[in-house]
């Protein structure tokens, strides 16, 4: 078992989350994916608190022809526009929602996926959510960690960084390990940019084994 397991499977239940401050969230769209790597993502839900660090983002920055901004604003992506640090849920496949945080300044569109956390508070009911009791395979893939934090389609918009919302990014619980830089994963447009980031040798980061070292 790893170190990274052992801190999950048994959390600290004194320890306090501190909300993110929208003005420690860096605006460039690739300085936040690397800054997010380590964060924490909550989801206050009437079964508990969901939690888990940050493991794993991919950057999609202004002008990528694989962002869901790249062909302007619309209704569906509005939230894109909102300035950084907002939620943007978007449903794909028609299977999985994602889970993204907004970055740049309002009215220029670009995003940061998350890409997986390791899971520390909630895990019951996160393990409800998906119906498995596998402790890294709870939130190893962007639609699996939405579905194992309940995030879907109504949290579009939340602002992540308001001290009232349910959905919000908190400050690290430990500092970030090593973090390792890749091309992104199941792209076909600017697949060949660097701008994966994740937390290298986390057994929680999806995706091959080659692109967790």
């Amino acid at each position: 078992m790893t170190q990274a397991m052992t801190r999950a499977e048994h959390p600290n239940p004194a320890r306090r989350l501190r909300r993110l401050r929208r003005a420690e969230l860096p605006v460039d769209t690739i300085e936040l994916a690397r800054y997010l790597v380590g964060k924490t993502l909550v989801h206050d839900l009437p079964c508990g608190r969901l939690a888990g660090r940050i493991v794993e983002t991919e950057a999609y920055p202004v002008g990528d022809p694989a962002g869901h901004a790249f062909t302007g604003h619309s209704r569906a992506n509005q939230s894109l526009f909102l300035g950084r640090g907002h939620a943007y849920v978007r449903f794909t496949y028609g299977v999985h929602w994602l889970m993204n945080v907004s970055s740049e300044i309002a009215g220029t569109g670009a995003g940061v996926l998350i890409r997986a956390v390791e899971p520390f508070d909630g895990i019951a009911c996160m393990q409800k959510n998906r119906g498995t009791e596998v402790l890294r395979d709870l939130a190893r893939g962007p639609g699996l960690l939405a579905t194992a934090l309940g995030i879907d389609k109504r949290l579009d918009g939340v602002d992540l960084c308001s001290p009232h919302s349910a959905l919000w990014l908190g400050a690290a619980v430990r500092p970030a390990g090593t973090i390792g830089v890749s091309t992104r994963i199941g792209i076909s447009r600017a697949a060949h940019r660097k701008l994966r980031f994740c937390e290298k040798g986390s057994p929680f980061v999806s995706g091959p084994t080659r692109l967790r070292q």
